[in-house]
């Protein structure tokens, strides 16, 4: 079941980067200036590689290691990187950052992108981060404010609501730290604010085929989710709702995501 998880998820992280290419596209060319020649740079939380492979076409003579706790997207990984011809470059390392980081360093830049939120103990996490830049090095991290939104019509939009709530409420349950003040965070762990970005994405119809798919795998992956904690009459809705998804001529792909970038001080 994990593994499936693993899978599912990984392809909403590549649909993700596919539909908002233009909004990755711009924080990876911002991060990619601040950065020294030839960095070694850590991903952290790589899932399947969107940061990893996108820094590397980018800073042709950095190496990546890229970290996370699951095989199976390190796997995913890794086949994107021989494809691009990029294997040399990219290293994958399977660990649980939740414990003590394995050597990963000294390393120029850290990327952390829908990450930190997962970490049992940010502040201990950061501290690890801290640890293994060099003096002067960077961490990047990139947090969603909200979840993608996909309907823009009354009833369908109040449904999507009610649905991202119960989402929102699982979150919080499970520890996740959605809402935390990661300036703060990385001001406590010892990191010099260097800047602070927050970007609402709103992309309108017509959409591509590919965010047709995203808003049918996400609004998919809620419903299987919260189905037990749905009304009967939002569960029908909702099923109703999923069938139209892949010929409606009315999505709209809306989220907000914010960029802080710590530096260690030299």
């Amino acid at each position: 079941m994990a593994h499936d998880h693993h899978d599912h998820f990984g392809g909403l992280l590549d649909l993700d980067a596919e539909v908002l290419h233009e909004y990755h596209g711009e924080i990876i060319r911002c991060v990619a200036s601040l950065t020294v020649d030839r960095p070694h740079i850590i991903d952290v939380g790589a899932g399947t590689g969107t940061g990893s492979l996108a820094l590397a076409r980018q800073l042709p003579e950095a190496t990546i290691v890229a970290v996370d706790v699951s095989e199976s997207m390190l796997e995913h990984l890794q086949h994107k990187a021989h494809a691009l011809g990029i294997a040399d470059r990219v290293r994958t390392v399977q660990a649980d950052l939740d414990q003590a980081w394995p050597d990963l360093g000294p390393a120029d830049l850290i990327w952390a992108s829908a990450s930190m939120h997962h970490m049992a103990d940010p502040g201990r996490a950061l501290g690890e981060a801290l640890a293994a830049l060099r003096r002067g090095g960077l961490l990047v991290i990139s947090e969603l404010d909200s979840f993608p939104r996909f309907l823009a019509d009354g009833e369908g939009a109040a449904l999507e609501e009610r649905c991202q709530a119960i989402m929102s409420s699982l979150r919080t349950d499970a520890g996740m730290h959605m809402d935390e003040d990661w300036a703060a965070r990385l001001t406590q762990a010892g990191f010099t604010i260097e800047a602070h970005r927050r970007t609402d994405i709103a992309l309108q119809s017509p959409l591509p085929a590919a965010a047709h798919r995203y808003a049918q795998i996400s609004l998919g992956h809620m419903r299987e989710r919260i189905s037990d904690r749905l009304s009967a009459d939002d569960l029908r809705a909702l099923d109703d709702l999923l069938a139209t998804v892949p010929d409606r001529d009315d999505l709209t792909v809306r989220t907000t995501r914010t960029v802080w970038l710590g530096r260690r001080p030299a």
